[in-house]
């Protein structure tokens, strides 16, 4: 299935169907939070942080698809991310756009 971050599909004409939606919340055990905690007392990148913000952007794609394939689209557009914490460990992150279907 397509995902663009376009308005529009070049060569494609298309109905829209409707809004869809992945979203997850994660976090990391206690330990990589420690980790983190003392890499925030000298600065630089908390790795443990970049990969659970890359995990939960594949499971929110992962479940905006599954979302998609359920309303029977053939692609969505206008795909977004939004995220947010919650807590001092745990990221939210929405995957969001507009299922459409091939004419």
């Amino acid at each position: 299935m397509l995902i663009t971050t376009t308005e529009a599909i070049p060569g494609k004409d298309y109905e829209v169907i409707g809004e869809v939606f992945g979203l997850t919340t994660q976090s990391k055990n206690v330990f990589k939070n420690i980790g983190a905690n003392l890499k925030n007392i000298v600065g630089g990148e908390i790795k443990a942080y970049t990969e659970m913000l890359e995990e939960s952007r594949e499971k929110a794609i992962e479940r905006l698809k599954q979302n998609a394939k359920d309303m029977g689209a053939d692609a969505v557009v206008m795909m977004r991310f939004d995220s947010g914490s919650i807590g001092t460990d745990m990221q939210s992150v929405a995957a969001y756009g507009t299922a459409v279907k091939y004419k």
